[in-house]
């Protein structure tokens, strides 16, 4: 007769941990190396206007920003509320466009100096007037590749 044995309570292993470190840096490498830190620190306020035709910009590398909004909260006391341009991190005159074009197309390499872009970042809410003042430096600097930043929508009607 065959005899009959009961079952041990087998303990299930203990989860290894000795892998985790390897995991971990190798994350933080991957998030390190792939994420890309804003190099510019807005200093005026912008809600984009909306728009319904939207095209992503191929190669930002080549796009230069200019920003056209009022002055944030923090800095409203010192610059008062008026529509300001910002070039790079500091706030600008309109003849100072030339310049800024300039330097941007400095640091780029000469084949890629003819498809440098000029992205205008302008508020919703600020005055035409100003845009087009914009883009008059910017046809005086030779900057002729234009694009304005927009939020997309889906379009309500049918026409």
């Amino acid at each position: 007769m065959a005899v009959i044995r009961k079952k041990e309570k087998k303990e299930t292993p203990a989860l290894s941990t000795s892998s985790l470190p390897d995991i971990i840096f190798m994350l933080l490498f991957y998030f390190m190396t792939t994420t890309v830190m804003r190099e510019v620190e807005l200093k005026v306020q912008v809600k984009l206007p909306e728009a319904t035709e939207v095209q992503k910009l191929e190669k930002k590398s080549l796009v230069s920003y200019i920003y056209i909004g009022s002055p944030t909260r923090a800095l409203a006391a010192q610059w008062g509320d008026a529509p300001r341009l910002q070039l790079n991190d500091a706030f600008r005159t309109q003849s100072e466009i030339l310049d800024f074009i300039a330097a941007e197309r400095e640091k780029l390499s000469e084949a890629d100096r003819p498809f440098m872009t000029v992205n205008l970042k302008g508020d919703k809410d600020v005055r035409m007037g100003i845009i087009t003042d914009v883009k008059q430096e910017l046809r005086r600097a030779n900057a002729l590749k234009i694009s304005y930043a927009a939020i997309k929508v889906m379009r309500s009607d049918n026409y």
